[in-house]
């Protein structure tokens, strides 16, 4: 009993004073126990050098240690729903996209056409037309189409523009913005007809801005057409060059007439829609009544008459920029000889 009691005692002095929470074991003479944790340590630093180098590498595989998909690959392209081909043609178009912009935002991009409804064909297609899309930003894509939202364009016609029209996307809003101005303010069109432009032809703010404005003077003074009509007929879906040659051949044959001040001509013109919103045969057929031998002719004859206007219009530039020069020479003479003057006189 005596020696129980005696343990006892030197077994609670030990866990008294005991540093901290892992608590050494009480020695006995000699004889000295090692504590667990030393224990596990060598336990587990043997079993660490035996094993391989395959559990190594399942070790690293965890699902704790897996990343989320942020970049684009086969395997999102499937889950996005397109299928096999599409997703080769996906991935060969973005490998062949310069730069790690296009990579770093095909996804969001993919991921934002998809928010607009359409579906991976049309998605495809849509791409195939502007490569650019990849890239761009989601957060700018969103902007840009919530920009069209406020222009006036429905959900409906939000797609329809856009896949008409991918290159819409590229512009930024500043630009849009200013072409709504030029259009409200300069050439007079409601917000409806503007909202009707963009939603029929939204090319128009991709178009140089300075051959905008001549296709709408020239389409309002010479041929006498208001707004509405040319909204009516897609007037912004045409270049310059073929509105041109249109009403210059009709012009030309008798068949097409200025209107006077008061909007009154002595023969009936023919309607805006009806020279420009068909094809060539039934333009020739319908409407002018002549042969395409006769057409081909006149386009040759109006591109050398365009030509000849282009050199005559920068040949009076350089003179006008040689006159400039003359008169900048004759002030600075007269600016010499007045300091000149003035210098003699001190």
């Amino acid at each position: 009993m005596g020696t129980r009691v005696a343990a006892c005692q030197v077994l609670l002095r030990c866990l008294r004073r005991a540093p901290s929470s892992v608590l050494s074991p009480p020695q006995f003479g000699s004889c000295r126990l090692q504590p667990l944790c030393i224990r596990c340590r060598l336990f587990c630093s043997s079993s660490s050098s035996q094993r391989t180098p395959q559990s190594t590498q399942n070790s690293e595989l965890t699902p704790l240690s897996r990343k989320p998909v942020s970049e684009l690959s086969l395997q999102s392209l499937l889950d996005m729903g397109f299928t096999d081909l599409q997703a080769e043609q996906i991935s060969d178009s973005v490998s062949k996209l310069r730069g790690v912009s296009a990579a770093k935002h095909a996804l969001s991009t993919l991921s934002a056409l998809f928010v607009l409804g359409l579906n991976p064909s049309s998605v495809l297609k849509l791409l195939e037309k502007c490569p650019d899309l990849y890239t761009l930003k989601e957060s700018m894509l969103q902007q840009r189409v919530g920009n069209l939202r406020k222009l006036g364009l429905g959900e409906g016609s939000v797609q329809r523009v856009v896949a008409y029209c991918p290159d819409i996307l590229t512009v930024p809003v500043k630009t849009i913005k200013h072409v709504v101005v030029f259009l409200r303010e300069k050439c007079l069109f409601t917000v409806q007809q503007v909202t009707d432009i963009l939603r029929e032809s939204p090319a128009v703010v991709l178009e140089n801005r300075s051959q905008l404005e001549y296709k709408f003077q020239y389409v309002y003074f010479r041929l006498g057409v208001k707004q509405a009509e040319m909204v009516k007929s897609k007037l912004f879906r045409f270049p310059l060059d073929e509105v041109r040659c249109r009403h210059c051949f009709l012009e030309r044959r008798g068949l097409y007439e200025t209107p006077d001040k008061k909007g009154q001509t002595l023969i009936i013109n023919p309607k805006l829609e009806s020279i420009l919103n068909v094809d060539e045969d039934t333009f020739l057929s319908d409407v002018a009544m002549a042969s395409t031998e006769e057409y081909e002719v006149f386009k040759r004859l109006m591109a050398r008459e365009c030509l000849e206007e282009e050199r005559q219009v920068d040949a009076e530039s350089d003179d006008e920029e040689e006159e400039d020069d003359d008169e900048d020479d004759e002030d600075e003479e007269v600016e010499g000889k007045s300091a000149y003057r003035n210098r003699r006189k001190r």
